[in-house]
């Protein structure tokens, strides 16, 4: 492990209780690689989870950490972070974390433009609990409470982010670590709500459910239904994964899986101010306005 990393790791935490060939792990490690190239003050960083297997990654980062209830961790870093703005505030999600009983606070939080970064595991199943149907789940797909297959259309993490106001979306994956590290760097440098939904690999309940049940194979399926949106036939850009897998049949392969091709990138990235400073002003005023008074009195 390399030093850089070590700083930022609970040792007495370690080994974590993730499945061997999960993605998890591969998401917390370039959270840490963009902390790093940042240079984020340690001190001034908040990891906020909710429950489920991404709600495991506060316990083994040495942070100023908070472990919350389901689906309620936006509500819980939306106070970290009004209480002090200078707070780079991560809120870590699973997709039905997010999309289920969190989806209120989470499209609330876009439509919002609280200054917080939203990093979604989504693995598209309840890994925690059992592997049951989540939000997320694709068409078709098995899980241990739809054995016959997925008759529901799964949500879109990106489209409902869109919708709801976000001002900056993105989608990578556990594969992709090079892109995936640097959308992560660019979520937390914006001033704004920022989701980056993350694919990622459940080998254990998604894989051995729907026949990907190893590890090298669960890596391969993100790999062979999800397309960057550069104007590239492969993975070789200064943004993605360095390999030479071409990219050209990535259609043909996800319906041979049986899924929907799903896009990786930027999908928005525009200036807006965000709620915090549009709050201070207020406040500024409301105080300026009281003085104002009382001088006059």
């Amino acid at each position: 492990m390399s030093e850089t990393y070590r700083q930022f790791l609970r040792a007495s935490q370690l080994p974590h209780v993730w499945c061997p060939g999960c993605g998890n792990g591969t998401i917390v490690k370039a959270f840490l690689q963009a902390v790093e190239d940042l240079k984020l003050e340690q001190d001034r960083v908040v990891v906020v989870s909710g429950i489920g297997c991404s709600g495991r990654t506060p316990f083994v980062l040495d942070f100023n950490t908070m472990h919350t209830t389901h689906g309620r961790a936006v509500a819980f870093a939306t106070g970290v972070k009004l209480a002090n703005q200078g707070l780079h505030v991560i809120v870590i999600m699973g997709d039905g974390d997010a999309s289920a009983i969190g989806g209120n606070h989470f499209i609330h939080a876009c439509r919002r433009n609280i200054d917080l970064t939203a990093l979604i595991f989504n693995n598209g199943i309840y890994g925690l609990t059992g592997g049951q149907l989540a939000p997320t789940t694709p068409t078709g797909k098995r899980s241990t409470t739809s054995l016959a297959g997925n008759i529901e259309p799964p949500f879109d993490i990106v489209r409902l982010a869109l919708g709801a106001g976000a001002g900056f979306v993105a989608r990578t994956t556990s594969f992709d670590h090079k892109q995936m590290t640097s959308l992560i760097r660019r979520a937390i440098q914006y001033k704004g709500f920022s989701v980056v939904d993350i694919m990622t690999s459940c080998p254990t309940y998604f894989g051995r459910m729907n026949d990907v049940a190893e590890p090298y194979d669960m890596v391969h399926y993100l790999r062979d239904t999800t397309s960057p949106m550069q104007d590239c036939t492969c993975r070789k850009s200064e943004h993605s994964c360095e390999t030479d897998h071409e990219h050209e049949h990535a259609e043909q392969l996800a319906e041979e899986l049986g899924v929907e091709l799903s896009p990786t990138g930027v999908f928005r990235e525009e200036a807006r101010t965000d709620y915090g400073t549009l709050y201070m002003r207020k406040l500024e005023a409301a105080v300026a306005a009281r003085n104002g008074r009382g001088g006059a009195s």
